[in-house]
């Protein structure tokens, strides 16, 4: 067998999971219920607290639509990440990943290629989720540079989220498991500062609203779109983010060795 520098495997780690992301970006092109789905929910949802809950919440200055949309946003990144984990629980069903072993190829792509294609997917349907939510009435006043952080902070939490998912999919052992798992993914933002500002909870539940990951990344990104103060949230986001990934990234590549092992 050929022998190959650190410097060689990685750059065919690279195109192999550029392979991998091409073929999962063609599955959800033959699927666009997946992405029509996600994009139906978060717009379904802002409709809803927007018209129907938004004239009795209190939230201090400014229209409610301001302060829900950056918890909306994070919503539907939640739901986009949690479908990866039904993508992987599939192929590994379906036995293609067994073929994938045949081939001279990376390990690694196989689940990089599907988180990839998690970051782009997500990042796509929050675009779509803030075109809407302008139409309706959401004047974010920040400058470009600041919308590129707020920008990097979501790609971030997805790809956090996108990891965990990908070791969901792997632990679950059919795609119906799978997407029960990731449930969780879109409970977690509603007890957070997202739709409405944890000091308005219980005290027990202020707690955890105001200590769970998804709390900080909210405040970051209406921080940086709206001109609210950020304080050290966005280093806790940041922190909360890199740990979740490396976590999940971790408890993946674990997971998919030892299913994928003789």
């Amino acid at each position: 067998m050929p022998t190959f520098s650190a410097a060689q495997r990685t750059l065919r780690a690279t195109q192999d999971s550029g392979t991998m992301l091409d073929r999962n970006l063609r599955h959800t092109l033959r699927s666009p219920d997946t992405m029509i789905v996600s994009i139906a929910l978060p717009v379904m949802i802002l409709l809803m607290f927007v018209y129907v809950f938004g004239g009795a919440m209190d939230v201090g200055p400014g229209p409610y639509i301001d302060y829900v949309v950056p918890g909306i946003i994070l919503l539907c990144a939640g739901f986009g990440a949690g479908t990866t984990a039904v993508s992987i629980s599939t192929d590994m069903k379906d036995g293609i990943v067994d073929r994938f072993r045949t081939m001279d190829i990376a390990r690694s792509a196989v689940l990089t290629g599907h988180v990839a294609e998690s970051l782009i997917r997500n990042m796509i349907t929050t675009s779509v989720v803030i075109v809407v939510a302008v139409a309706l009435g959401f004047r974010p006043t920040t400058d470009p540079l600041r919308w590129l952080g707020a920008l990097g902070v979501i790609a971030m939490f997805v790809l956090a989220l996108s990891w965990i998912a990908a070791a969901l999919g792997l632990l679950a052992r059919n795609p119906e498991a799978a997407n029960g798992f990731t449930v969780t993914f879109m409970f977690i933002p509603y007890v957070s500062s997202a739709f409405v500002p944890p000091e308005s909870m219980p005290t027990w539940l202020h707690w955890f609203a105001e200590n769970q990951p998804v709390t900080p990344v909210i405040e970051t990104v209406r921080g940086l779109l709206m001109g609210t103060p950020i304080g050290d949230s966005a280093v806790t986001a940041v922190g909360w983010c890199a740990g979740i990934a490396v976590a999940g990234y971790l408890a993946a590549a674990t997971l998919f060795t030892r299913r994928t092992t003789d």
